[in-house]
């Protein structure tokens, strides 16, 4: 997960209930945030996160509003684009029964079954490190700018290979 931004949130701090978090990262947080990304920039990134108690652990979900800026993989031109998602985690402190066994040389996945919950290493959960793990799970890796076009054109018969190997097998005269 991204170091360039934390939020933690302590697990002892949920004992009253759920608690929700503003979250929205200044200038020099974003630059880290993008750099990491692989983004030119991050113009905007805000969310709204709620997190609650779960079995012996926490629940995390909630929305995210962000802009982003990368290079069309068509033009090459920095482009802005919205991106807007949601996170829905469950975490386990380590050493919980509720956290996921360890599977042998076959796993069964049940599609619409939930994630099994993330396993903390300690007490403390980053809820900005989810905010952007989430973030990156929505970027496009092929981002082609409104409009943007690849412009193919066939090669000819002159200018294609096969055409070249024709000639190589006909006989010369």
């Amino acid at each position: 997960m991204s170091t360039a931004w934390a939020r933690p949130i302590r697990l002892h701090e949920l004992s009253r209930g759920a608690v929700t978090l503003q979250l929205e990262p200044d200038a020099a947080e974003r630059a880290r945030i993008a750099h990491d990304l692989g983004l030119e920039s991050l113009p905007a990134l805000r969310a709204e996160v709620t997190v609650k108690p779960w079995l012996d652990g926490a629940e995390l979900s909630g929305r995210f509003r962000a802009t982003i800026e990368q290079l069309c993989s068509v033009t090459l031109e920095p482009f802005e684009q919205p991106l807007n998602g949601q996170i829905d985690v469950r975490v386990v402190p380590a050493g919980s029964p509720n956290a996921p066994g360890e599977s042998g040389p076959e796993v069964e996945l049940e599609l619409d079954a939930p994630d099994p919950p993330d396993v903390l290493e300690d007490d403390s959960i980053d809820v900005a490190a989810y905010l952007v793990e989430h973030l990156a799970l929505e970027i496009d890796p092929f981002p082609r700018k409104p409009g943007a076009e690849f412009d193919y054109k066939s090669p000819t018969q002159e200018e294609s290979p096969f055409a070249v190997l024709k000639a190589l097998k006909t006989p010369k005269p």
